[in-house]
C-alpha cells in the first residue's frame, strides 16, 4: 500500500486541454526553420506570386492613387537589377535596425557599468511580488508614448526583473511584450500615433462629409479606459496561464551572461544616486527647452506629439545619452570603468549580443520591402475590406468583422497607419452611412491592429524578442514565443472587442468630440 501510495502522489498532475494546444504549437512551431530563413523563404514566395499575379487585371481601388491596384512582378529583370541595387539601403534604412542598435549602445554602458543592476536592486526591495506583473504591463503600455523604447528598453528590463525576483524570465518578457505590443493602442498618455491615425481618418471622412474635422485624441477616452482593462487582462493571464506552463522550462542561457543580483553596496548606492541625478538634470534640461512654444524641439504646428516635431524623431538618440552618461558616471564612481576604453568595450559587448537580430533584421527587411513593393499586401486588405462591405451586416456585427479583418491583415502588413490609409477610407466612409462615427471605426481598427502583433513572426521586432529570451533558454524559438503570447493574443481580441462594444453601447464618449452628425 505504502508504494501504491508512494506512486499516486509522484504521478503527474494532469495537462489541460489549452496547455496540451499551447505544446502543440510550440513543437510545431519550433520545427520551422530559423527565422532569417524563414523570411527568406518568404520573401522568395512574394516574388513568385507577383509574377504569377502580375498580369491580372484587379477591380479594387487603391485608395492611395485613386486608381486600380496592380501586382508588380518582382521576377522581372528591372525589377532583380533594382533589389541588388538597393539592397544595402533597404537594409541600412530599416528602422527597426537603427532604433535597435543606438538605444542598445547607451543600455549596454548603462548595464555593464552596473547601473541598471543597482536601480533593480533597489526598486525590487519596495516592489511587492503580487504587484509586479500589474508594474511591468503598466509601465510597458505608458512605454508607447516614447515610440519604440518599450521594445529596447522594457521588455529584456523585464526578463531581468523578473530573473531576479526568482521567477521565471520568460513570464517577465511575455508579460512585458504583451503590454508593449499586444496592448498597443491602450495608453493614457496621448502619444504620435493618435494624429496619426487620425489624419487618415479624417482623409477617409471627408469623402463623406468634405466639412468633418476629426479631433486628434478622438480615443483618448477609450484608449485611457483599455490602459486598465489590458493591465488586468495581462496580470491575470501571465500569473495563472504563463508562469505555470514555464515551470518546467529549465534556464539553460550562459552564467556569465545572467544577472546577477548580490546586495547592494554603501558605495553603489551612493554612486547611483549621483548617476540617476545626471539623469534627472538631463530630463530637466530637456523639458525647459521643448516648454518654449517657440522651441525648435516643436512640430512647424507648434506641437510635442506629432510624428514630425524633431523632439518625437529624437527619441532613441535621447534614450541613448539618458543610459549612455548616467552609466558612465556610475562605472567611474565604482570603479567599473577605469579609462573610456571600459566603456568602449562595454559598448561594444552589448552589440556583441546583437549579431543575431542584426542577421534577422537582413532578411526581415528584404521581405518587407518586397512585400511593399509588389503590392499583394494592399490587395489583400482592400479586397478582404470589400468582401466585408458587401455582406451588409449588422452595425455590431460589422465592427466585430473589422476587428477581426485588421487582426488577420495586420499578421502580413505590420505598419499600423500603412494599414489605415488602406482599409480607413474603405471602412470609414460605409460605416458612416450606417451611423458610425468615424471615431468607433478607428477604435476597432486599433483593437485588432494590436491584438495579433504579439504572434507574428513578421513583425520586425518579434527576432528581437526571441533573442531576450534565448539569453535565458537557449533553445527558445518562433513557436515558444508564439505560444507564450497567443493566449494574450485570443484574450485581447475577444475581451478588448467586448470592452469596445459595451463602451459604445452604454453612450460613454471615445475621445474629444469631433464634428460628425449621424444620419
Amino acid at each position: 500500500m505504502a508504494n501504491n501510495s508512494e506512486q499516486l502522489t509522484s504521478r503527474p498532475e494532469p495537462v489541460s486541454f489549452v496547455q496540451r494546444c499551447l505544446n502543440s504549437i510550440e513543437h510545431v512551431g519550433n520545427k520551422l526553420p530559423d527565422p532569417a530563413m524563414i523570411f527568406l523563404f518568404a520573401m522568395i514566395l512574394i516574388w513568385v506570386l507577383s509574377w504569377v499575379f502580375s498580369g491580372t487585371q484587379f477591380d479594387a481601388i487603391d485608395p492611395r492613387t485613386g486608381q486600380s491596384i496592380v501586382v508588380h512582378n518582382l521576377l522581372s529583370g528591372a525589377a532583380l537589377a533594382d533589389f541588388l541595387a538597393s539592397m544595402v539601403k533597404t537594409f541600412t534604412g530599416f528602422a527597426p535596425l537603427g532604433v535597435v542598435l543606438v538605444a542598445m549602445l547607451g543600455v549596454g554602458v548603462a548595464e555593464h557599468s552596473g547601473f541598471i543592476n543597482a536601480g533593480l536592486k533597489l526598486m525590487l526591495k519596495r516592489t511587492p511580488q503580487a504587484l509586479l506583473t500589474p508594474s511591468v504591463v503598466l509601465i510597458a503600455i505608458v512605454s508607447h508614448t516614447a515610440t519604440d523604447a518599450g521594445y529596447v528598453l522594457v521588455i529584456p528590463l523585464a526578463g531581468v526583473i523578473y530573473f531576479a525576483m526568482g521567477r521565471h524570465p520568460l513570464a517577465g518578457i511575455a508579460a512585458a511584450f504583451a503590454g508593449v505590443s499586444g496592448g498597443f493602442s491602450a495608453n493614457f498618455i496621448p502619444s504620435g500615433i493618435d494624429p496619426l491615425l487620425q489624419s487618415f481618418t479624417q482623409s477617409a471622412a471627408q469623402i463623406i462629409d468634405p466639412e468633418i474635422a476629426i479631433n486628434p485624441l478622438n480615443n483618448w477616452f477609450f484608449t485611457s479606459a483599455s490602459s486598465l482593462f489590458i493591465v488586468l487582462l495581462g496580470w491575470y493571464i501571465t500569473d495563472k496561464i504563463i508562469e505555470p506552463r514555464l515551470q518546467a522550462v529549465k534556464i539553460d542561457g550562459d552564467k556569465e551572461n545572467l544577472p546577477v543580483f548580490a546586495e547592494i553596496t554603501q558605495k553603489e548606492r551612493n554612486a547611483f544616486y549621483v548617476s540617476s541625478a545626471v539623469m534627472l538634470l538631463g530630463l530637466a534640461l530637456l523639458y525647459f527647452a521643448a516648454s518654449s512654444p517657440d522651441s525648435p524641439l516643436r512640430a512647424p504646428n507648434g506641437q510635442l506629439s506629432d510624428f514630425k516635431a524633431p523632439l518625437m524623431q529624437s527619441i532613441v538618440p535621447l534614450i541613448f545619452l539618458l543610459f549612455w552618461v548616467p552609466g558612465i558616471v556610475f562605472g567611474f564612481l565604482v570603479g567599473t570603468f577605469k579609462s573610456s576604453k571600459d566603456m568602449v568595450q562595454a559598448m561594444s559587448k552589448s552589440m556583441s549580443g546583437m549579431a543575431y537580430y542584426i542577421v534577422m533584421a537582413f532578411f526581415c527587411a528584404l521581405f518587407i520591402a518586397a512585400f511593399a513593393k509588389s503590392n499583394l499586401g494592399a490587395l489583400l486588405a482592400i479586397e478582404g475590406a470589400q468582401v466585408l462591405k458587401s455582406l451588409s451586416l449588422p452595425s455590431t456585427v460589422t465592427i466585430v468583422g473589422i476587428i477581426l479583418l485588421t487582426a488577420f491583415v495586420n499578421l502580413f502588413v505590420g505598419s499600423s497607419s500603412a494599414k489605415w490609409a488602406l482599409l480607413g477610407p474603405i471602412f470609414v466612409p460605409m460605416l458612416m452611412q450606417l451611423g458610425i462615427s468615424p471615431d468607433l471605426t478607428q477604435a476597432a481598427y486599433r483593437i485588432g491592429d494590436s491584438s495579433s502583433n504579439i504572434v507574428t513572426p513578421l513583425m520586425p521586432y518579434f527576432p528581437l524578442v526571441v533573442v531576450y529570451c534565448q539569453k535565458y533558454v537557449k533553445d527558445t524559438g518562433i513557436g515558444t514565443l508564439i505560444a507564450l503570447m497567443l493566449p494574450y493574443s485570443i484574450a485581447f481580441l475577444v475581451g478588448w472587442t467586448v470592452f469596445l462594444l459595451g463602451y459604445w453601447m452604454l453612450g460613454i464618449p471615445l475621445g474629444l468630440q469631433s464634428s460628425y452628425v449621424y444620419p
